[in-house]
């Protein structure tokens, strides 16, 4: 994978901690793919209909350690620590991006809580 397309992807990633989409029906309906799936670092599994009538977190979220891997030419897996400082704790992070109706969507992300500091490197 080229660095335009990790940083696309960086991007995109970063898109969904900002409060001004995670408050907007319009933004989450096309950043999320319609069979979207989530294993919440809550313990909880959210769909995207969860995301879209629900009222998701606006945390002050800064992500770290980002990597992506190119599982198939139209499927990137990300994996990155997100900072959350309004809740003082660490999560890892993964998420898995398909290229459909011409642009990527969000499949499936997981959140784990972790003990491991935002300096510590996944590779």
């Amino acid at each position: 994978m080229d660095d335009i397309m990790k940083e696309q992807m960086r991007e995109l990633e970063e898109s969904h901690l900002r409060p001004d989409v995670r408050t907007s029906v319009e933004k989450l309906d096309e950043l999320l793919a319609d069979d979207f799936l989530e294993f919440g670092s809550s313990g909880y599994l959210i769909r995207k209909e969860d995301c879209l009538t629900g009222d998701l977190a606006v945390d002050d979220l800064f992500l770290s350690n980002f990597e992506a891997r190119m599982l198939a030419p139209d499927i990137i897996l990300t994996t990155y620590i997100i900072r959350n400082e309004t809740k003082d704790r660490n999560t890892l992070r993964s998420s898995i991006w398909k290229h459909m109706d011409g642009r990527w969507q969000l499949y499936f992300h997981q959140g784990t809580v972790t003990p491991l500091d935002p300096s510590w490197s996944i590779r």
